[in-house]
């Protein structure tokens, strides 16, 4: 690549002590030429970004007063990439370590490509050969968004995706100022499947670079009732949003279908379908 664009890399931090060093010192290692680091920290207590500040003092640090979720935090770092002339942004999950050719590999498949407008990595499961991410689809019959990893291991060119995921992800500033920055309409998920969504709506589609690798430590401990309700409420979101027309009938029975199971559920005392049924109720007060 003659002229390397100009990539700002957007790393959300949230309480992420035991994992920002060692996501940042990735980064910091990568072959690319031309970029620059910005630390957006959701108001973590747990001195994170104290820690990440005396590492890596060449990095932007950007702290939000309250924790403002995934969409609106990463938003904040786009902005401020946005107004020093990026080429590119790429969001980078703390909990995530990139290989020194992926982000190269990135954006040589999107210079090659102008309809390509989001652009992906595999995503790796920690330290192992299972794959956590190689492409997504959007199941609209059930209102699902799912990890579509079939048949990566015999791609070697780059492929089109319903979406990539927010974990490790690539947009062209055209995509940007075309589409708009992530949807704050969403706290937590899916915020990555809409705004693939919307900017395939506006020309751009999605591709993974199977030669690209990132890999993700999600937290095991990670609390499961929390989980299990911002995916209901973001999903019910994004559904109700982007649904094609002529499913829209078919939705609103699936989800009466749904939520009869859930009560069901609830009696018999299980407690993730409380989580789903709090996420029913905050959902339906706050339209």
């Amino acid at each position: 690549m003659v002229n390397s664009p100009k990539i700002f890399i957007i790393i959300l931090n949230y309480n992420g002590e035991s994992t920002i060093k060692q996501c940042l010192n990735s980064v910091f290692q990568m072959d690319y030429p031309n970029f620059e680091v910005v630390v957006v920290d959701n108001n973590s207590s747990d001195g994170s970004l104290e820690l990440a500040k005396g590492f890596f003092p060449k990095a932007h640090f950007i702290k939000n007063e309250k924790n403002v979720g995934f969409a609106a935090g990463n938003n904040v770092g786009v902005r401020f990439a946005l107004e020093k002339m990026a080429d590119y942004v790429f969001l980078l999950n703390n909990d995530a370590l990139i290989k020194k050719d992926t982000l190269l590999k990135l954006v040589d498949a999107a210079e090659k490509d102008k309809n390509a407008g989001v652009v992906g990595p595999v995503i790796f499961k920690g330290n192992t050969d299972d794959i956590w991410f190689a492409g997504g689809e959007i199941k609209w019959l059930t209102m699902r968004a799912v990890h579509d990893n079939s048949g990566v291991n015999s791609r070697v060119n780059s492929f089109k995706t319903q979406y990539v995921s927010g974990c490790a992800m690539l947009i062209k500033k055209e995509v940007l100022k075309k589409t708009g920055l992530l949807s704050e309409d969403f706290f937590l998920y899916y915020e990555d499947v809409d705004f693939c969504v919307q900017a395939e709506k506006n020309g751009f589609y999605s591709l993974i670079v199977p030669g690209a690798e990132v890999f993700h430590f999600e937290k095991s401990e990670q609390n499961k009732k929390s989980k299990t309700y911002w995916l209901v409420i973001s999903g019910l979101i994004f559904f109700k949003k982007n649904t094609p027309l002529f499913l829209k009938l078919w939705m609103y029975f699936y989800l009466f279908l749904r939520k009869r199971k859930n009560k069901k559920d609830v009696k018999n005392n299980n407690e993730l379908a409380r989580e789903v049924q709090r996420a029913y109720n905050d959902y339906k007060n706050a339209k």
